[in-house]
């Protein structure tokens, strides 16, 4: 073996934010031609140190070293033009602008204009078609990327970071918006990387994944590395006791809710839009859990904005405890005691730079206004903790940035945002997307709860487990219709997936 055994060694890594050690002295070291998973709960400080290596972080101590050499990088670019690649978490595109715009963005291809250079934009799309083609990913290089399913979005970055030729690609949750199919599609793209000698470092929560695509695994929990195996010898078990320090026997908890009465009752609904959900029927009971099935493009997400007002209904009715109501916005749509966690949490959920307390007020800050018109701060600090400790929110303070948690803990704080405003009906867009066993538990019992005391719950899902597992009753959408609507304890994956890809 080569005098550096590994591409990648990060020694004795420490960081910490105001109030939270993320880091706390990890090491890391990463072979070259390997698949090296990360995994660890919301907050164990997986993506924090990659971001340390791809020069999103400084450290504060420790040191990392790139083919033996040490590194200290201030910027992405500086990453990148050392070989290190990495597709984030949290995807973050120029929406306006192409996918070859995006692609090049910052190293765009130029040709001599008389005494000028100017972007080659002949080249610059054939070199984008050329390494989409490549990998086998079906995407026009001038499309625009704001017109992109977040599947799309997905594939396009992750043919941006091997555009880069890197020696190192830091892939975090990245089949986070992928079907079924595209996640195969990505693993055969990281074995064709891994043969000609490049290494992946893979973040996931996904148990099935991490063992199918990976070498090593290493195991974070709370900041601190807890071990590194070769993925062979390891059990889903020992990887989940290990994680969160404790045995899960049970991946759901018991349910305890009585469907009652009907209170949503939805007909024949059609989207303005021609090419989302149409002649959409169904009826939500008290109390229930109904889950949303389908693949990508099924028209689950288009169709709980319209019930939320954020997209326009051409035709159809939505009747709330057996009254036709109409919601063109999410003010109506709160007024009738309607709440909606998106799908998205970075385009449409957090406000980054404002606090824990602030993100979970935002959508019922009017209840605190006084009549001076001040707000009642003590009041609201109080409701807010008490949000906050029953959905086990990892956070210093409540003063904290939101940016200064983990994704998991942020999606967290969504909910409470949401079950502050004490709604009779909660839509839940992807809950458990970026989290991680022991939180999803957690939020799984939350649910569970909230239905057993009367809440209705509207549950999207793309994991057939969750959906069987959570779910009273299951509705599966194709192309924009409902193809069937199943018992949950009758719901079978095969079920599901018939149902997913058969258009009525």
């Amino acid at each position: 073996m080569s005098d550096n055994e590994y591409v990648l060694e990060m020694r004795n890594i420490s960081k910490q934010f105001p109030g939270v050690k993320a880091l706390d002295d990890v090491t890391l070291t990463v072979a070259p031609g390997t698949v090296h998973a990360i995994v660890g709960e919301n907050g164990a400080g997986k993506s924090t140190l990659m971001k340390c290596v791809f020069g999103i972080y400084s450290t504060d101590k420790g040191e990392v070293l790139l083919d033996g050499r040490p590194v200290s990088f201030v910027s992405t670019k500086q990453a990148l033009d050392a070989g290190i690649a990495m597709i984030q978490q949290e995807l973050l595109p120029v929406p306006e602008r192409s996918v070859a715009d995006n692609f090049w963005l910052g190293r765009y291809p130029q040709k001599n204009y008389g005494i000028v250079k100017i972007v080659d934009e002949k080249k610059m799309y054939a070199d984008c078609k050329a390494v989409l083609d490549d990998l086998k990913i079906d995407i026009d290089p001038a499309a625009k990327v704001g017109n992109l399913s977040a599947s799309k979005i997905q594939l396009m970055e992750i043919a941006q970071a091997v555009s880069y030729h890197s020696k190192v690609i830091i892939m975090d949750e990245p089949t986070s918006s992928l079907t079924e199919n595209e996640v195969e599609h990505l693993f055969t793209i990281i074995r064709k990387l891994r043969d000609q000698g490049i290494a992946i470092v893979y973040i996931s929560h996904r148990m099935e994944e991490i063992f199918e695509i990976s070498d090593e695994v290493t195991i974070m929990r709370d900041g601190r590395c807890v071990g590194t195996y070769p993925t062979k010898e390891l059990t889903s078990e020992f990887v989940i006791r290990q994680m969160v320090g404790r045995t899960l026997t049970n991946l759901f908890p018991p349910r305890e809710n009585t469907p009652s009465e009907v209170v949503l009752k939805v007909e024949n609904l059609t989207s303005i839009s021609e090419h989302s959900f149409k002649d959409v029927s169904f009826e939500v009971r008290r109390g229930e859990i109904f889950g949303i099935g389908g693949l990508v493009g099924a028209q689950r997400s288009e169709l709980v904005e319209a019930l939320f007002g954020l997209r326009g209904i051409k035709h159809g009715t939505v009747s709330i405890d057996g009254k036709k109501v109409v919601i063109t916005n999410p003010i109506q749509a709160k007024h009738y005691k309607i709440a909606l966690l998106t799908e998205e949490r970075r385009a449409t959920g957090i406000f980054p730079v404002l606090s824990v307390l602030d993100n979970t007020l935002m959508a019922s800050i009017s209840r605190y206004v006084r009549k001076s018109g001040l707000i009642d701060q003590q009041r609201a600090t109080t409701d807010v903790q008490r949000e906050v400790e029953m959905l086990k929110v990892k956070t210093p303070s409540l003063s904290t940035q939101l940016e200064y948690l983990s994704g998991g803990n942020q999606q967290k704080v969504i909910v409470a945002r949401w079950l502050l405003t004490e709604p009779d009906i909660l839509i839940l867009d992807e809950p458990t997307r970026g989290i991680d066993v022991g939180a999803k538990y957690e939020l799984y019992s939350i649910i569970a709860d909230l239905a057993k005391s009367g809440r209705t719950i509207i549950m999207i899902s793309s994991e057939m487990p969750e959906l069987i597992g959570m779910s009273d009753r299951i509705m599966v959408m194709c192309e924009g219709r409902v193809t069937g609507i199943l018992d949950g304890k009758e719901a079978t994956q095969e079920a599901i997936m018939t149902l997913a890809t058969r258009l009525m």
